[in-house]
């Protein structure tokens, strides 16, 4: 390591406003030869010193290096100063939480707790934090949340936390795909040590069939594709991380954007796929590939995704060809999920549903306790024995019935939980962000029809295959959301309640959604006017805007907090990453980049401040009032418990920084990478 490179490294350190000394010397005190380029630091013993840098600076004992570590104990101990010593004998000096956090990382990348002998690139320690988010993320995370189906992945994968150990693990094949059942079938009876029990799903897959799976619920199988040596091989998808170890549907649109601008195109493609199948043979885009989620969906993107994917193809016959057979895939499922029965209202708007019986098989035990009780004590029945019976079938309790049809119209939503929904009511509701996806799936497909396939696709009924009928619905649809979702008073959209036929004026990110909805460079597909679009970012940004970036609700429409009414995840003062990209693109189709620009920026200084002096945490969700990533509402928060280094961050949430990152203007990054606050960029 050079002088001219520890002055660097001083320099970049001092920018930042870190408390960070770099120095190199001999062990005699002799000053180190000059070298022309950097050099490695071999460590001889990792283990060795990762252990003593935990013993030394981890004070609050978590395997974390943090703003939280204070000095404690003995003297010394958490002073933010470690002396690495090098296999020839040079003592580095390394200071300041984010540097040690960053030296903790590259010890448990180069061998960690069972490490001997390594080599540490200094320049990793001393990486500025919002290239080493990104690197982390291109290099390592999309990898570590990739996952296939087949032979060499099976083990992996049921060894999640959602299988019970010990027990039979079970994985469920469609009724419609043969070759799936007898691949898995003789990796099951070959393989007894994995405990595999393959299942085909029934033709028809009914509430209570999903009801009475009860412990022989299990993952659901996806496409499977040849090898050049003509093996099966899953095609592979991407996981949000942690205990959510599947392919979920709307995470996956927005981990498919960080893919793209990652030059992962082949993942992000195989994700449509993947797609293309569960509406092929499960008949929609799941909530995510579990025997739990049979019954529902969420958010469509899957046109959005596909087109995404479609203009970083080479332009041939092939690429047309897989085009076509996704918006064919697509137009299935616009019919069969989106405008059948049980989600069109009469109001010609759509709404989430969740078909099924019961409460949601997925959520822990005790989740619904404070739900059931009442109901327990009228019939005098203890509460996990009325649990038990309701749950299979045989106490009737129609209320019950009720609330959980609105409970899973909310988990299809995406958006679990909220107060949004007026009583908890969100089945009663025909909603801005659903109606505004329709009306860009409505226009993706007319769009595509005309412009790639000349105006009529093949092999789809006349009243699908021509642009002009999508055009048509499109039109529809924008009439009736401006009737019925559009507030000319408040300036804002809002969800719809079918049953007491009014607008329900909570303030939520999605009011938002319909500047998204628009394909920028064709003024005919505009779903938002400009004049009123300004009106709307105004009115909205008033009220969610804040020093992170978007909350997912005003504080008034949240209203207060008690301990009978708790924080909910989708509301203030939490912010996501999803609705951060869709507001963020629905900006700049407007040409307000200069906003579009404010929000991006608040947004990732609050992701880079919290990795600085957090250990390189990237969590699930954030509170953008306090910018901070400790939320832990309901669910917690995914992403932010993990020893030594993050093996993933989050699928969404790197995303978001990708993204962010390719839209940043050069000037706004270079001050990011000082982690200038956005206050003393923006003002207030």
């Amino acid at each position: 390591m050079t002088h001219a490179s520890t002055k660097k490294l001083l320099q970049t350190a001092l920018a930042l406003g870190f408390l960070a000394l770099t120095g190199e010397r001999e062990a005699d005190g002799e000053e180190a030869a000059v070298s022309s380029s950097p050099r490695p630091v071999v460590v001889v013993e990792i283990a060795k010193t990762l252990g003593r840098l935990i013993a030394e600076e981890d004070t609050d004992g978590d395997r974390k290096i943090t703003v939280d570590d204070r000095p404690a104990g003995r003297e010394g101990r958490g002073d933010k100063r470690f002396s690495l010593i090098a296999a020839d004998g040079r003592v580095f000096e390394v200071a300041g939480t984010y540097f040690l956090s960053n030296l903790l990382q590259e010890l448990e990348l180069a061998g960690g707790r069972s490490g001997g002998v390594a080599a540490i690139d200094f320049d990793r320690v001393f990486e500025n934090p919002v290239r080493r988010i990104s690197r982390s993320i291109g290099e390592r995370f999309w990898d570590a949340l990739t996952r296939r189906i087949d032979a060499d992945n099976l083990e992996a994968l049921l060894g999640d936390e959602k299988i019970a150990a010990g027990g039979v693990r079970y994985l469920y094949v469609p009724a419609t795909d043969a070759p799936a059942f007898a691949y898995f079938s003789k990796i099951a009876a070959g393989r007894p040590a994995l405990r595999l029990r393959v299942a085909r799903l029934p033709a028809t897959v009914t509430a209570g069939f999903v009801r009475d799976l009860g412990v022989r619920h299990g993952l659901l199988s996806l496409a499977l594709e040849r090898t050049a040596e003509g093996a099966y091989a899953g095609v592979p998808f991407v996981v949000p991380g942690g205990r959510f170890n599947e392919m979920y549907g709307w995470d996956s649109y927005f981990e498919a954007l960080g893919l793209l601008r990652d030059g992962r195109v082949g993942l992000a493609k195989a994700m449509v796929d993947n797609f293309v199948y569960q509406i092929t043979h499960y008949g929609k885009i799941l909530n995510a590939n579990r025997t739990y989620y049979l019954t529902r969906s969420q958010p469509p993107f899957l046109t959005s995704m596909a087109l995404a994917v479609y203009r970083r193809l080479p332009p041939t016959a092939d690429a047309r060809v897989w085009l076509a057979g996704v918006m064919r895939a697509a137009i299935e499922e616009y019919h069969g999920v989106w405008m059948n029965h049980d989600r069109l209202t009469d109001t010609g708007l759509s709404r989430y549903f969740g078909s099924g019986r019961g409460p949601p098989p997925e959520v822990e035990r005790g989740h619904f306790d404070a739900i059931y009780r009442p109901y327990a004590h009228r019939l005098g029945l203890e509460t996990r024995k009325f649990e038990s019976l309701y749950k299979a079938g045989r106490i009737a309790v129609p209320e019950l019935d009720r609330f959980f049809v609105h409970d899973r119209c909310v988990r299809e939503s995406g958006h679990d939980t909220t107060y949004r929904f007026e009583g908890d009511r969100c089945a009663d509701f025909v909603t801005v962000d659903l109606n505004a996806l329709l009306y860009k799936m409505e226009i993706d497909i007319g769009r595509t029809i005309e412009r790639v396939f000349g105006g009529r696709l093949a092999a789809t009924p006349a009243a699908d295959g021509s642009s002009a009928v999508w055009y048509a619905r499109a039109a529809k649809r924008k009439r009736l959301i401006d009737r019925y979702l559009w507030d000319e008073r408040r300036g804002m959209y809002f969800d719809y309640d079918v049953v007491n036929k009014r607008r329900y004026a909570y303030v939520s990110a999605t009011t938002l959604y319909p500047l998204w909805a628009w394909h920028g460079d064709d003024p005919s597909t505009r779903l938002v006017e400009r004049k009123r679009a300004a009106r709307l970012v105004r009115t909205a940004l008033a009220v969610l805007e804040m020093p992170g970036g978007v909350a997912a609700s005003s504080l008034h429409s949240r209203g207060p907090v008690t301990d009978a009414r708790p924080v909910r995840q989708w509301d203030y003062p939490n912010g996501w990453a999803p609705h951060q990209m869709l507001i963020w693109r629905g900006l700049l189709n407007h040409r307000l980049d200069r906003t579009a620009h404010r929000l991006i920026y608040r947004w990732l200084y609050t992701i880079t401040r919290n990795a600085a002096d957090y250990n390189g945490t990237i969590p699930e969700k954030l509170d953008v009032v306090k910018r901070s990533h400790k939320v832990f509402a309901e669910y917690g928060n995914v992403g932010t418990k993990f020893a030594y280094i993050t093996k993933e961050g989050f699928g969404w949430m790197n995303a978001s920084y990708q993204v962010g990152l390719s839209l940043l203007p050069p000037g706004l990054r270079a001050r990011l990478e000082r982690l200038v606050p956005p206050e003393s960029i923006f003002g207030k």
